[in-house]
This record gives C-alpha cells, sequence and structure tokens, in this order.
C-alpha cells in the first residue's frame, strides 16, 4: 500500500536537527500531520503528535486482539 506525503511533511535528517523545535510545533499545532525523516533518499522515521500516537497504537491493540482471535478459532 503506497502511502502519499505532502511536500511540506518531508525533512532532511539534517533539517530535522537544526529545525527540531520548529518542527515538533508545526505537529503539535495540527499544521502538518505527521514529519517525514529522510536520510540518505530513504524514509526513515514518521514524527507525530502524541495523541495521534496514541490512537494507532490503542487501533494496533484492536487489530492484534481481533487478529489473535480469528487465529485461534482456525
Amino acid at each position: 500500500m503506497a502511502t502519499f506525503y505532502n511536500k511540506e511533511e518531508i525533512f532532511t535528517a539534517t533539517e530535522a536537527v537544526r529545525d527540531f523545535s520548529s518542527i515538533l510545533k508545526r505537529v503539535n499545532s495540527g499544521e502538518i500531520k505527521r514529519a517525514v525523516i529522510v536520510k540518505n533518499s530513504h524514509f526513515r522515521a514518521v514524527l507525530v503528535d502524541f495523541k495521534e500516537y496514541e490512537k494507532l497504537k490503542d487501533a494496533l491493540d484492536v487489530l492484534q486482539k481481533i487478529y489473535a482471535k480469528n487465529r485461534n478459532k482456525a
């Protein structure tokens, strides 16, 4: 599954180091949904707001429980 990112969401590792506070502020304020960190032309990490991370983690937990339950039925 391909995921598409806006140009405004992509930062080099060097930019992330130099402007971390500014990038974090933009993510936390909702100005950008996430900050994708690129190093050596490869996506390496994603910075998301902590509340968004918690939602993603909760969704993953639910999916893992459903998968485990369905696997035990088979």
